[in-house]
């Protein structure tokens, strides 16, 4: 892909668009960047810009900034019916995104793992496990590093472990991993995508390019994952915390094992209560990493010894402070009402629960079987509490916080020994938080800060 003096527009000017805007330039593009930002808000992006030959437009989007390029980059953050973006799709112009835009000077091999929920946790563990093993490794993508940041320090010998989100994967073209993994789909990002169809038509994205000689590794037990395998050409491996499958990892008594094909010999991996992450969603998790491990070529117990080593990922069920008995979890990651009931079943009872932030078009009501069963009583905050209420009402004890700091300190004098005090929000952060990152961050520092 030959960019050199070819006018490129990167729009959006999030970690990865400006990470794609300076390796577009060090490619010999001629580069703009577009933001519907401020200049003052961009305040700390622009000199950078500037200083490296990049034209920059704030404030909005012009249409002829867009006509005037021979290829678009499109952000993840920005959604392809941006009307500018609708406009020059129809025009015929190449639409790409920093994820496609990177796969095609990425050296090395690629594992790519989606889902709704765990995938930042199964990326991170798989990247663990195959580092451990000593295979070059490099890990990053909507967590840590975007992409294009990887290409300069990845080799022939490289794995890429990229976690990619379903905005990532509407923009894709030719992008391939040898590995692909779809942990699960349910109901998520619907504000963008309008319906859960099209969320999971971009999820099934990630396999649209391999073959025959490629992995996709499936959850068996998620009905909207299963529903990949009719969309792929690559081999499928399963994965099943309940029962015995043909080919993958599964649940066997109390021990994991993996079995390489139909009708073979199913190999032990290690005990399940070796596993110390909570919940059965973290269960799932190991399986599906230790189908893309086994398939990688690593050991059984080379796997086994970094699971059990494995500790929680920041913001996903990371245990903060215990104090008087009552233990405060951080899972600031749960941007969905899923993560929020599985981060809620990680318990037996006795939680007290934070929901809320900015809605999704989210069906809180989902959750109110489990919140009779478990849960004490819910603190709501941000713009969603009112919908939360709503759909929620009568089914426990609930109170109006407003901000993540009444909610905790209310939570904290209302729990006892026993208890637990869990920031799970079911809601995206962007309301009141730069990201699901800063929330979970300010509560980190509100539970420090109990006596």
């Amino acid at each position: 892909m030959d960019l050199k003096n070819k006018r490129v527009l990167v729009v959006g000017l999030g970690k990865s668009g400006i990470s794609a805007a300076l390796f577009l330039r060090g490619q010999g593009a001629r580069v703009t960047v577009s933001d519907s930002r401020s200049a003052l808000a961009l305040a700390k992006e622009i000199p950078a810009l500037l200083e490296a030959g990049i034209m920059v437009e704030s404030g909005g989007h012009g249409l002829l900034t867009f006509r005037r390029q021979d290829l678009i980059v499109v952000s993840p953050g920005v959604p392809m019916d941006t009307p500018e973006v609708k406009q020059v799709v129809g025009f015929g112009l190449p639409v790409i995104g920093e994820l496609e835009l990177a796969s095609r000077y990425l050296y090395g091999q690629v594992v790519a793992i989606t889902g709704s929920n765990g995938k930042t946790t199964t990326t991170t563990l798989v990247g663990q496990i195959l580092s451990d093993a000593g295979l070059p490794t490099l890990v990053g993508g909507n967590i840590g590093l975007p992409v294009i940041d990887l290409v300069a320090k990845s080799t022939p010998q490289t794995t890429n472990v990229l976690e990619v989100s379903s905005f990532q994967l509407e923009t894709i073209e030719q992008f391939h991993p040898k590995i692909s993994v779809v942990l699960n789909i349910t109901p998520d990002h619907l504000d963008r995508h309008g319906s859960f169809e099209a969320y999971a038509a971009a999820k099934t994205r990630i396999t649209e390019n391999q073959g025959p000689d490629d992995f996709l590794v499936l959850n068996a037990e998620d009905k909207a994952t299963q529903m990949v395998a009719l969309k792929t050409k690559a081999q499928i491996f399963w994965f099943s915390g309940r029962r015995p499958i043909k080919q993958g990892a599964f649940v066997h008594g109390e021990s994991i094992v993996f079995l390489p094909k139909d009708g073979g010999k199913a190999e032990p991996v290690m005990p399940v209560a070796e596993i110390s992450l909570k919940g059965a969603h973290n269960v799932e998790n190991v399986l599906a990493a230790v189908c893309v491990a086994r398939l990688a070529g690593v050991s059984a117990e080379t796997i086994r010894a970094t699971v059990r080593a494995f500790k929680a990922v920041e913001h996903r069920l990371e245990l903060v402070k215990s104090l008087r008995g009552v233990e405060f979890y951080n899972d600031s990651k749960a941007t969905n009402v899923d993560a929020a009931m599985k981060a809620v079943a990680s318990f037996k009872g006795g939680v007290h629960l934070i929901l809320g932030g900015k809605d999704k078009n989210s069906d809180y009501g989902l959750m109110a079987e489990l919140l009779k069963e478990r849960v004490k009583a819910v603190y709501t905050i941000g713009s969603a509490a009112e919908k939360i209420e709503r759909q929620l009402a009568g089914v426990v004890k609930m109170e109006s916080a407003g901000t993540l700091q009444v909610a905790v300190a209310d939570a904290a004098v209302a729990a006892v020994s026993g208890d637990v005090v869990l920031l799970a929000p079911a809601c995206s952060s962007f309301d009141q938080f730069d990201n699901y990152e800063h929330r979970g961050q300010v509560f980190r520092q509100l539970v420090s800060e109990l006596s």
